[in-house]
């Protein structure tokens, strides 16, 4: 665990400004799902509206929605390339992303069209604490 401003952003995960995180796994699909840095500032997750198994989705393209006890918003695919699974759990318990959003609270499964390309346009590994703490100081002004 890595713990940067009081959220937990773990080292071996790429993260979109959208706070999706991404994990590569070794045959060459990756996991997706909601950050810790999404979980706490949202609030409990109410609803997810998932995208389809089978769909082709761009990087950065809107493929779902995410509703919490504070606000409605976009959930958007990290990497382009086909959704070959979507974690159907969510839609009985869409809490499990607040829960264990490393876990069991992963969205999809993606099979990348461009891999290697696309995750140097996410934060990873020494860029991910500058993002987290701009992050923080966006919301903090926010509030003033």
């Amino acid at each position: 665990m890595t713990d940067i401003e009081g959220y937990n952003m773990p080292e071996d995960l790429y993260y979109h400004k959208e706070h999706a995180w991404v994990k590569v796994s070794g045959d060459g699909t990756v996991l997706v799902g909601m950050s810790d840095f999404y979980q706490k500032n949202s609030g409990d997750t109410t609803y997810i509206d998932l995208p389809f198994e089978g769909d082709d989705v761009e990087q950065g393209e809107t493929c779902g929605k995410i509703q919490s006890a504070k606000w409605v918003g976009k959930f958007v695919s990290p990497l382009s390339g086909e959704i070959l699974e979507v974690n159907e759990e969510l839609e009985d318990d869409p809490m499990l992303i607040n829960k264990d959003s490393y876990g069991e609270g992963w969205i999809m499964k993606l099979k990348p069209s461009d891999k290697d390309g696309e995750l140097a346009n996410l934060f990873h590994g020494a860029a991910v604490p500058d993002f987290v703490k701009k992050e923080v100081a966006d919301i903090e002004n926010k509030k003033q």
